[in-house]
């Protein structure tokens, strides 16, 4: 017997935590394996480290076992996370080996400077460096530690589990985006959840892009770095498909999953007795 659900709405709208940003479950689509993509898995958003003590027991509510932490060991330091009681904290510093600077750390410099915000991000410069850090999830060698670990953890761990990184959109972004894939996710289901960010977080900024505007600069430099755009993403995949054919080789060859760990993660991630049906 299966169960037949309606995927049309979001079903994560009963627990939106107000001082927890981008938080949603990226399970409810479509698998070409047959069924759904497990709900209640993994949940994604940005850093907890903002959490209200209300809001740490909302979070709690969920029943989360484990927060994957894929932020530098300066970003953990400087805004710890607040776990949701019982949860365990796993760093996983997913850019350990990136030599480049981070234009996310001169931000508020760049904000208050539109001349030297241009020279940083004008002219296509602020998406040349996303596109590149995206390419960097996947070859280097601190990234495919990290992802080895979150997705080794999910196969065999305890679930829920949520993942993050500051924003929660890139590094986030790639884990979510590479594990529905992975789950049999189509392209639009993939690209849609990715692209849910910007409509999750950009309104959080709006005060700082209009005190930017104000002082003469072009927003969209600033919704390059902060928000998302497809070819942030396709940036990721094509690096992944270039070096290793398919996704499944991306997590077997390249992330070095045995077989035992790909079964286990493909049977937590995909519910097969359940049918998605659409209003």
């Amino acid at each position: 017997m299966t169960d037949e659900v309606d995927r049309s709405a979001s079903d994560d709208s009963a627990f939106r935590i107000p001082s927890l940003v981008n938080l949603r479950d990226i399970g409810g689509g479509a698998s070409r394996f047959g069924g759904v993509v497990r709900s209640g898995v993994l949940f994604r958003s940005t850093d907890l480290s903002r959490l209200t003590d209300t809001d740490r027991e909302t979070l709690g509510a969920l029943g989360i076992t484990t927060v994957f932490d894929l932020r530098t060991a300066v970003e953990r330091d400087e805004r710890p996370d607040r776990l949701p009681l019982g949860a365990r904290h796993v760093g996983l510093d997913v850019l350990a080996d990136r030599v480049s600077g981070s234009i996310a750390a001169s931000m508020a410099e760049l904000v208050a400077d539109p001349v030297r915000a241009a020279e940083y991000l004008g002219d296509g410069r602020a998406e040349q460096y996303l596109m590149g850090s995206y390419r960097d999830f996947v070859t280097l060698p601190s990234a495919l530690a990290s992802y080895r670990r979150l997705y080794t953890d999910l196969a065999h761990g305890d679930v829920p589990a949520l993942v993050h990184c500051t924003a929660g959109k890139d590094r986030t972004g790639w884990a979510a985006a590479a594990l529905l894939m992975f789950a049999g996710a189509a392209d639009d289901v993939v690209f849609a959840d990715y692209l849910r960010t910007n409509d999750e977080l950009l309104p959080r900024f709006e005060r700082m892009f209009s005190r930017f505007e104000v002082a003469g600069g072009d927003r969209g430099m600033l919704v390059a770095v902060l928000g998302v755009q497809r070819g942030y993403l396709e940036a990721a995949v094509e690096e992944m498909l270039t070096r290793y054919g398919t996704v499944e080789q991306y997590f077997a060859g390249g992330l070095g999953l045995d077989d035992d760990t790909l079964q286990a993660l493909r049977t937590r991630i995909i519910d097969t007795g359940t049918v998605v049906t659409r209003a």
